[in-house]
């Protein structure tokens, strides 16, 4: 290969972003890996990941609705403290109109939703917090789907020049993944026409 200039596809470099607290206690796993929900904020599943940015990395906190798959917030930093996911995580709560008491939070073990002003916040809203195992991809398989098909659709073969250019397309691609974006499991509907329905079935239901 190396007399004819022939390389190998090399995987781009990896960013670590799940780095466990060893002495912060998790919180118990209330999803089990059922990624499915009957009513919207029932189930919330939120993550962190990175994209590379010319030499440096912006980091991404979303909260997606298990039930209908609509990111109601998200985040953009280019640090990993606590304060990216609790921005996302507020974001959620006002896009819902602040009533989310008793909703599932489910994340990772990351410092990130360990951290005590995590915490707080979820208690504040009354949300109860849920976490998969360390290592364990498929114990937040939902989240990990979702930032497939964002990177796969957005930095498919190339990297973003300036934070700038990527922070618009990003938001760019979340709107479309709420408005357009038409997911198999929502009868091909997107996030906003399933919770559409979804609200309109219930006051139907309701009426009648």
């Amino acid at each position: 290969m190396r007399e004819h200039g022939l390389e190998g596809l090399h995987l781009r470099r990896r960013k670590r972003t799940t780095v466990p607290d060893r002495f912060a206690p998790p919180a118990p796993d209330l999803v089990q890996r059922a990624f499915s929900a009957r009513q919207l904020d029932e189930k919330w599943c939120g993550d962190i990941t990175y994209v590379q940015v010319g030499g440096s990395w912006l980091y991404l906190a979303c909260v997606l609705d298990i039930c209908s798959r609509r990111v109601l917030g998200y985040s953009m930093a280019t640090h990993m403290r606590a304060e990216l996911v609790i921005d996302a995580l507020k974001m959620a709560v006002a896009a819902r109109g602040g009533h989310v008491d008793g909703v599932i939070f489910h994340a990772d073990r990351g410092s990130q939703y360990t951290a005590a002003a995590f915490a707080q916040v979820c208690d504040d809203f009354g949300i109860r917090r849920s976490m998969g195992r360390v290592g364990s991809s498929y114990d937040n398989a939902l989240a990990e789907s979702f930032w497939q098909g964002l990177k796969r659709e957005t930095m498919h073969q190339r990297l973003f020049s300036t934070m700038r250019q990527a922070r618009l397309e990003i938001f760019q691609w979340l709107t479309y993944h709420n408005a357009r974006r038409r997911h198999s499991a929502l009868n091909y509907l997107s996030p906003v026409e399933f919770e559409q329905q979804h609200l309109r079935a219930a006051k139907l239901s309701i009426a009648a």
